[in-house]
């Protein structure tokens, strides 16, 4: 337990945090102009399969991160189309869009490269990765001064407060939406990049509820980038220890360590949850 200050403990919980504070800020992004999306988990998956097609496709780890970018927007696109232009259930559509994510590609998996569990090794990322890592504190801080100080984040944080105000005003309100929900699925495919090249090739279902974890940060922080970051610093910590604890052999059973970050997530929701206020006009 003396090791949980340690410097390899504090970066082991800042690469376990990337891919939540990734999908955390493509959830802002999407909350932010009135559209829910709980398809964020989907968006994290299709991106790690992207990259690691892009990969090894390629032999490059630069083509694996476009590819992987490119799967998340794809997969967002869709969801667009059905809850933006169609108007569709926004909590349901998120469910298929997961769900989809899901059997897609295990079947892409055992097309591809005929297993039903994982790809092979992707080539070395050279770096990427943690470039990823120090890009996902900064976005966080850019997210933060665009939403509050650029004319673009003032209309995009009004269309979902007040749709209605702001198209009396001239602002077009769909476009900003699919903006919003084209961005969260740009980042969550760079959060899916990073699990792909963290752990060297892509793993049937390897999000695993990372995209669900990133969405109850984005309510703990108040649908604010920085209030996200924060939150999504606390789960991989959680996770960290989980991780140490599991190694530490003091008889703690496998459930109960392996269960402690989401039983963190219910608390800090629970406790602060009800204190952040929504968009007003989130999901209509």
């Amino acid at each position: 337990m003396r090791g949980i200050l340690s410097g390899a403990f504090l970066l082991q919980a800042l690469r376990i945090s990337v891919p939540y504070v990734l999908a955390a800020l493509g959830g802002v992004a999407s909350e932010r102009s009135g559209v829910i999306n709980i398809a964020l988990e989907g968006m994290l998956l299709v991106g790690a399969f992207g990259a690691a097609v892009g990969a090894l496709a390629s032999g490059s780890a630069l083509a694996g991160l476009g590819a992987g970018v490119l799967a998340g927007v794809a997969l967002a696109a869709l969801y667009g189309l059905a809850v933006i232009r169609w108007r569709a259930d926004q909590i349901v559509c998120g469910v298929a869009a997961t769900l989809l994510a899901l059997g897609a590609t295990r079947y892409f998996l055992k097309v591809f490269y005929n297993s039903t569990s994982n790809s092979p090794r992707i080539p070395s990322t050279d770096g990427l990765g943690w470039a990823i890592l120090v890009g996902a504190a900064l976005l966080a801080a850019l997210a933060e001064a665009g939403l509050r100080r650029t004319a673009i984040g003032l209309r995009l944080r009004a269309v979902g407060e007040h749709p209605e105000a702001a198209r009396s005003v001239g602002v077009r309100v769909a476009p900003l939406r699919w903006l919003g929900v084209l961005l969260s699925g740009a980042l969550a495919g760079l959060g899916g990049v990073w699990l792909a090249f963290d752990q060297h090739g892509f793993v049937a279902n390897m999000s695993a509820g990372r995209g669900f974890i990133a969405l109850a940060a984005m309510i703990l922080g108040g649908w604010r980038p920085l209030g996200a970051l924060g939150a999504c610093l606390l789960f991989g910590g959680a996770e960290a220890l989980q991780l140490r604890l599991q190694s530490s052999g003091m008889g703690l059973g496998a459930g109960t360590v392996q269960a402690l970050p989401y039983l963190i997530t219910i608390v800090a929701l629970a406790v602060r949850g009800r204190a952040s206020v929504a968009p007003r006009a989130l999901g209509t």
